[in-house]
């Protein structure tokens, strides 16, 4: 997949009436790839491709999804080009409470609850929570009644000064990590919605850390950056895992993720096992 960096400017929003060149154009540029190079890749010719930008040949359906593929371009937006070459949206958008996604959620629940006792979650596109095990209950034990009222928003409840925010002892470094990473997701998805949350998580004020809180007690050569939060008089440190789901054929399905937090130190899992026996 390829990641633009942070900051990265969205592409400019496209009316589907102008067709599906200006759309094509502005995902290329964003992917930073040549015409010659998406040709390559789609067994096309650079010709060709800078046809269908200026409007001068349609795409088949096959090759708006090929070009969609080779571009990395979401399964929602691959929805948007379809439209745009004047064909049917291929991928639907089933609700998650819809009887067809019963085995899913099934699926989900009891994946995110053998992780006990680890926590884990599922997110969707917009970082809302559609199911929590016991330990990531666990986490937000005390937090106020406003925060917990659903829909539950991960980013909400770890940024906000009155969430987990005061807890987690290396809070700015995992601030910035989690604000990197909704920028990086704001560019691949071209999402207004995130960007709002974006903008309204990083306006949150930031609770002053406690002299010495950014660094352990004891060095520890963690093998990624982890959350160190504070739970019951300990502090606990947690490495982000995130899994999605491979070749979605629905755009819901596409926009999940399981998040889990797995212990970074052996202090944390025997803290964690004697919570949960």
């Amino acid at each position: 997949m390829t990641i633009v960096p942070p900051g990265a400017a969205l592409p400019a929003a496209t009316p589907a009436d102008q067709g599906i060149g200006p759309l094509l154009r502005a995902w290329r540029e964003q992917r930073r790839v040549s015409q010659l190079e998406l040709a390559l890749r789609a067994d096309s010719s650079a010709r060709h491709i800078s046809f269908i930008e200026t409007g001068r040949s349609r795409p088949s359906e096959e090759m708006v999804l090929r070009l969609a593929e080779h571009l990395d371009v979401p399964v929602r937006e691959r929805n948007a080009l379809l439209l745009a070459a004047g064909y049917a949206p291929r991928y639907p958008e089933t609700p998650l409470d819809d009887p067809a996604l019963d085995a899913l959620r099934a699926g989900m629940e009891q994946l995110i609850q053998g992780y006990e006792p680890y926590p884990a979650l599922v997110v969707d596109a917009l970082y809302n929570v559609h199911a929590a095990n016991r330990g990531v209950l666990m986490l937000l034990d005390d937090l106020p009644e406003h925060l917990l009222e659903p829909p539950l928003n991960a980013m909400r409840l770890t940024l906000h000064p009155e969430g987990l925010a005061p807890r987690i002892r290396n809070l700015r470094e995992w601030r910035g990590h989690l604000l990197a990473q909704m920028d990086r997701q704001i560019a691949l998805r071209r999402s207004e919605p995130l960007r709002a949350l974006y903008e309204e998580v990083a306006a949150y004020p930031v609770p002053e850390e406690p002299p010495g809180a950014g660094e352990p007690a004891e060095p520890v050569p963690y093998f990624a950056l982890p959350m160190r939060i504070e739970h019951g008089g300990r502090v606990l440190s947690f490495i982000s895992s995130i899994s999605t789901f491979n070749t979605p054929m629905d755009v819901t399905v596409a926009e999940l993720a399981i998040e889990t937090l797995l212990p970074a130190d052996p202090a944390t899992v025997k803290y964690l096992q004697s919570l949960m026996p």
